[in-house]
């Protein structure tokens, strides 16, 4: 496979580009999708690279969704950070139960290499959002990969806040809209970990965000990490567990904003009332550094 891209649509968007690529993934060994919005800044000839956020979207989304739903582009250009959102999970392994040829089905990655067949052969995020994604828009497009920050929603939050942790050298701002933030402790999480982890749950808090909070020594974001959270979330109680991530980050003296906002519930309408105020947040660090 080659590492190519190709451009599957462009679209002028607050003086700048909103592109929708595909590209051959060696990782992956299929075919994966992503999104790019380049600010202005990104455009002109002898333009400088420009810093970007990596933004995870959750279930049910793909690499369409955070672009047509949040409105973060408007914002973003007037920054001069570039928007990536990568689709959520291969498509098309041909594994029972998994996200079908780019449509929703039953499973999907929650940012992870899994460890168990079937599905240890094609989902493998964790690998290629953190070493192929990142090189291919390094080496491809105008952005400037040492400012990277990382953000996401729901299981994509989970992903936000889980693979800074465990890539502190690669990501050095971090947000998320409601994620899930305990994922040994509910549901979703559960059922997730014990397909691509198996069984073993003591393999899983390798994986949870909390609990990889608590392992740290000290502030791994001193810049301090964004999290807002709906309180009319319906899934606020049983799946996203913020409370262990705030307790977890109290104790190492992680510097944690977490807003939480009445009437607010776990969709766009709600991520795109805030996205500016994240866009803003990883601005401080990466558009300064």
């Amino acid at each position: 496979m080659t590492n190519t891209l190709q451009r599957l649509s462009e679209h002028t968007c607050f003086g700048g580009v909103q592109r929708f690529y595909q590209h051959d993934s060696a990782v992956i060994g299929l075919p994966m999708r992503f999104s790019v919005f380049l600010p202005p800044a990104a455009l002109a000839h002898d333009a400088a690279k420009v810093p970007a956020l990596m933004y995870l979207a959750g279930l049910t989304c793909n690499e369409e969704t955070f672009p047509t739903k949040a409105g973060a582009q408007r914002r973003a250009a007037e920054l001069g950070i570039a928007l990536i959102a990568p689709d959520t999970s291969p498509r098309g392994a041909g594994i029972a139960g998994e996200i079908g040829s780019w449509d929703f089905g039953v499973a999907a990655s929650f940012y992870l290499d899994a460890t168990v067949p079937p599905w240890s052969k094609r989902y493998r995020m964790e690998t290629y959002l953190t070493t192929e994604l990142v090189s291919l828009v390094a080496t491809q497009l105008p952005i400037d990969v040492t400012r990277l920050g990382l953000f996401g929603h729901s299981m994509g939050g989970h992903g936000a806040l889980t693979l800074a942790l465990r890539h502190r050298d690669l990501f050095q701002s971090l947000s998320a809209f409601a994620p899930i933030c305990a994922p040994t402790m509910c549901p979703w999480g559960q059922k997730a970990f014990d397909g691509y982890l198996g069984p073993d749950s003591t393999k899983w808090a390798a994986h949870d965000a909390s609990a990889l909070m608590s392992g740290c020594s000290g502030a791994p974001y001193p810049d301090g990490i964004l999290i807002d959270q709906g309180l009319a979330d319906k899934f606020l109680s049983t799946q996203l567990h913020p409370e262990h991530f705030d307790a977890a980050c109290q104790n190492v003296g992680q510097p944690l904003l977490m807003r939480r906002h009445a009437g607010y519930d776990h969709g766009y309408y709600f991520i795109s009332t805030f996205i500016n105020d994240h866009l803003e947040h990883h601005a401080r660090t990466l558009c300064h550094s």
